[in-house]
């Protein structure tokens, strides 16, 4: 596998340029980071999150851990982190675990923190634990223009 075929449908009918690059298999976003020799803070991993009967993408650096009281301020809701299952059921054409950053993609609404917001460049999954997208960070952030944004990182 490589980048998931929701994922390229929709970087291509939104005319984002984007490469692909492989790394070793890894376990999480910060040994992605590291496998690819891409600085996590320029690294953005999708976090799952439950709140009442509808799910959040809460989109975040690598190198960061979220802060899920920040996450409710923003909700106005309580959330908690979405099951393997539940995930994998949102995101049926990528690998368990590899969640992809673009909930409008997949019909998710998303939240972006603040931090994202001033990267030149941008990596993320591509829908497998080896591949990564990279894409300029405009073009990220024009494709996030639907997520809120705010602070809420630990």
């Amino acid at each position: 596998m490589s980048v998931s075929l929701t994922l390229q449908s929709y970087l291509d009918n939104n005319h984002v340029a984007y490469d692909v690059t492989r790394h070793d298999r890894t376990g999480n976003s910060s040994r992605t980071a590291e496998a690819s020799h891409v600085p996590g803070e320029k690294l953005a991993k999708g976090v799952v999150l439950k709140s009442g009967d509808g799910y959040i993408l809460a989109v975040l650096a690598a190198s960061k851990h979220i802060a899920m009281e920040a996450v409710e301020k923003v909700t106005g809701a309580p959330v908690v982190l979405a099951s393997e299952a539940e995930a994998s059921m949102l995101f049926p054409d990528c690998e368990d675990g590899a969640v992809p950053v673009f909930g409008a993609a997949y019909g998710i609404p998303a939240v972006l923190d603040e931090t994202l917001d001033v990267s030149a460049d941008i990596y993320c999954e591509g829908g497998d634990h080896r591949s990564l997208v990279h894409m300029d960070g405009k073009d990220f952030r024009a494709l996030m223009s639907g997520a809120e944004r705010a602070h809420f990182v630990a």
